[in-house]
């Protein structure tokens, strides 16, 4: 295991000419959480929020970088990020951006944290929506702890969440390969794993390679296609997807050859990758 790999902030959480930004900030959990709230809103969530998104600001969520985040929180109110936004003044995006900030701001205070990409467990029963949350490493528990940073109060009536979503267990957020081991395993359903109509082993491989992307600290849009990555079922190299699931189901233990497994194109983010949202090519 490195910690330092996960310390440093880099490439895409990276805050570059707006790092000073960052400083000054809570070095609690529940403070950080509260602060990434009261910047971002879910871009379907806003009627919930009451806000009407403009078809301009649409397009805020494809934003990569923290950077760009950063820049766009900037432009619209000034003030430090430790002041909440009035709904209609946060920044438009998904649940990736919720962890992309909270990972930019720990990293910035030194703290070990990284994205995953898999499945909530908690949203509806029975259901595995794909998610996104950070782990933050923690000394003093020799432990990393799973952090939903979007859920708050509001989304927590919405949706009936009851856990502990500051401290989340393995079974209620399965990271992509842990979801698809359960899958191959014939202990769940492929069908219950998903978002909107799209729902699969497929869906389930996706978001494996999205997560060793992020392990390895390229943490790219939900939407964002690549590699290995299939539309149908029967199109997947099942013995691939099954060695890469067990390296990703103990990341630390599997760190360097998890770095080595990232060498290969099947996986590593190309320089140009595919927003299937956009239906476009993009650089990454």
């Amino acid at each position: 295991m490195s910690l330092d790999f996960y310390r440093t902030p880099v490439a895409l959480s990276a805050a570059g000419r707006h790092a000073a930004m960052l400083d000054g900030l809570p070095r609690d959990i529940p403070g950080l959480v509260t602060i990434v709230q009261g910047l971002l809103v879910h871009e379907h969530m806003t009627e919930q929020y009451g806000v009407t998104l403009p078809p301009e600001r649409r397009g805020e969520s494809h934003a990569r970088p923290v950077e760009a985040m950063l820049a766009a929180i900037a432009a619209r109110d000034p003030r430090p990020l430790s002041m909440p936004r009035d709904a209609t003044d946060r920044y438009i995006c998904v649940c990736r951006s919720f962890t992309l900030l909270l990972v930019a701001i720990l990293r910035h205070q030194g703290v070990p944290a990284r994205a995953r990409c898999g499945f909530g467990a908690y949203f509806e029963a029975g259901k595995f929506y794909d998610h996104w949350v950070a782990e933050y490493w923690t000394g003093a528990e020799k432990r990393w702890v799973r952090v939903d940073s979007q859920v708050d109060d509001l989304q927590r009536k919405m949706f009936g969440v009851t856990v502990d979503t500051l401290d989340l267990t393995h079974d209620q957020f399965l990271v992509g390969g842990d979801a698809w081991r359960l899958c191959r395993a014939g202990k769940a359903d492929p069908k219950d794993f998903g978002i909107l109509d799209m729902h699969g082993l497929w869906f389930i491989a996706s978001n494996l390679i999205r997560d060793v992307a992020a392990l390895n600290n390229r943490e790219m849009l939900p939407w964002d296609v690549w590699g290995a990555m299939r539309l149908k079922d029967e199109e997947l190299d099942l013995g691939f997807f099954d060695r890469l699931a067990e390296l990703a189901h103990e990341p630390d233990r599997n760190f360097t050859a998890l770095r080595a497994a990232y060498a290969d194109p099947r996986i590593a983010v190309p320089h140009t990758v595919f927003n299937a949202v956009l239906q476009r090519p993009e650089a990454a």
